[in-house]
């Protein structure tokens, strides 16, 4: 059957007896049918806080509870659902099987989650009173369920501590394997020898009785005396040396500001002497410059024995084009 037309006599612009076509009522219907079929905007978000059930609902509560009354309702419906409490047939459980009451003491625990912190229930108060807002939904829930609940500024503490204390047991076990070393190296153990002579610690004395000693006893303390003076003559440099606490990282960070004000109030200095008033170098400043120019870090350098030292003193390393040469 063809659509019902009309002429149109277009008062001069169209062509008298151009044909329009008229669309049926039916289509109209069909588009707001459509509109009218269409999901509505919901809040409740299977797999955000209480899913499809309204956390206040679940415990009984109004929006404008209070804390105590939103724990009162809580330990009450627990009191009742959980699942070593309940009883098939108990008053209020009608109906509900171990199952059910299971899920149903879930949900009640995850409401009073929900709603016992500040920041999580204002966060559900707004998606309830923000359905169109899916993401920002999604982005604060999870930003809250992934966000540690220990302060940060105590995790941050603690990880510090535990480099330190880590960083102090290496070096100490690095310095004893050196000193351990040192024992067994012939130069170093007959210098501490004739050191122990020369302050009587190994002078062995005839003992009788009960107080004689055997020679393993007298043999381990002389080991002991080689080892503490070792320890206190021998300054050992580089990744070696004896640990000190104050280059842990925790005493690091603590005295940073102290290093931070030397380090501006040397270098306004060297600027003042040695840029603007063209004072020659010292011997330490020249070692400076040499060590900058070898990149290597102070405690490398120091490993250095003083002739190696002084030979770059000679050659007058200070001065760039004699270093690269």
């Amino acid at each position: 059957m063809a659509a019902p037309t009309e002429e149109y006599h277009g008062g001069g612009r169209g062509f008298a007896g151009c044909p329009r076509t008229v669309h049926p009522w039916w289509r109209l219907a069909v588009l707001l049918f459509s509109v009218s079929s269409m999901p509505t905007v919901t809040a409740l978000v299977e797999g955000l806080y209480c899913g499809t059930e309204v956390c206040y609902e679940v415990l009984g509560v109004t929006r404008e509870a209070a804390k105590a009354e939103i724990a009162r309702a809580y330990r009450q419906l627990a009191r009742r659902y959980h699942p070593d409490r309940f009883r098939l047939g108990d008053p209020g459980a009608e109906g509900e099987t171990r199952e059910s009451a299971q899920k149903k003491f879930l949900l009640i625990a995850t409401a009073y989650e929900t709603l016992k912190d500040e920041d999580t229930r204002r966060d559900y108060d707004y998606m309830l009173d923000h359905p169109e807002e899916y993401y920002q939904h999604y982005y604060a829930y999870y930003r809250r369920q992934l966000t540690p609940k220990v302060d940060v500024r105590i995790v941050i503490l603690v990880t510090i501590c535990a480099i330190s204390i880590f960083q102090y047991y290496s070096w100490h076990n690095s310095y004893n394997e050196a000193i351990n070393y040192l024992v067994t190296v012939p130069k170093y153990r007959i210098q501490a020898m004739e050191i122990a002579k020369q302050q009587g610690l190994l002078n062995r004395t005839k003992e009788k009785g009960k107080n004689r000693r055997s020679k393993e006893e007298i043999r381990e303390q002389e080991e002991e005396v080689i080892r503490d003076i070792i320890k206190n003559k021998i300054d050992i440099k580089g990744g070696y040396q004896k640990p000190n606490l104050s280059d842990i990282l925790l005493c690091q960070i603590v005295l940073f500001p102290y290093y931070l004000t030397n380090y501006v109030a040397w270098y306004v200095a060297w600027i003042y002497h040695f840029t603007i008033c063209r004072e020659e170098y010292g011997d330490v400043e020249r070692l400076y410059i040499i060590r900058r120019y070898m990149k290597m870090s102070q405690s490398q350098f120091d490993t250095l024995d003083e002739n190696t030292r002084q030979s770059f003193l000679e050659k007058q390393l200070w001065i760039k084009e004699n270093y690269e040469v």
